[in-house]
């Protein structure tokens, strides 16, 4: 006996208590929506437990159908992504110290280069 088989009826049980607990919790909504503080979201809920009830048993379902006949892998015969696939990644283009009409700027980058400059003469250890 497979270890799936042994399983079955806990499984079983597992989808009729939450079947029947979903049942229940759209009884108990419709009866709120029944009385007198009831409202229209209650009974809102009272429909949509039902449908969560009918989940339970519909994965169930597939589950089984899926254990008996499992579907087929996928094919992995692609090894490697086509590059017209992707765009194309855009590049950045540094503008030069000519064409920086901002004088604040142009001092700016200056003073970067110069610290990169002293840098590179006294790396930090």
């Amino acid at each position: 006996m497979s270890t799936t088989q042994r399983r079955r009826p806990a499984l079983i049980a597992l989808v009729i208590v939450g079947a029947v607990g979903c049942l229940a919790l759209a009884w108990w909504q419709w009866t709120r929506f029944e009385s007198a503080s009831g409202s229209f979201q209650n009974l809102g809920y009272a429909m949509q437990w039902p449908l969560f009830a009918g989940f339970v048993v519909y994965a169930y379902y597939k589950f089984v159908r899926y254990e008996e006949a499992p579907p087929e892998p996928a094919r992995s015969d692609i090894t490697e992504i086509p590059e017209d696939l992707l765009p194309r990644k855009p590049s950045a283009t540094t503008p030069s110290d000519d064409d920086v009409d901002d004088p604040a700027l142009r001092e700016y980058n200056a003073y970067l280069a110069e610290l990169a400059e002293k840098d590179k003469e006294h790396p930090a250890t």
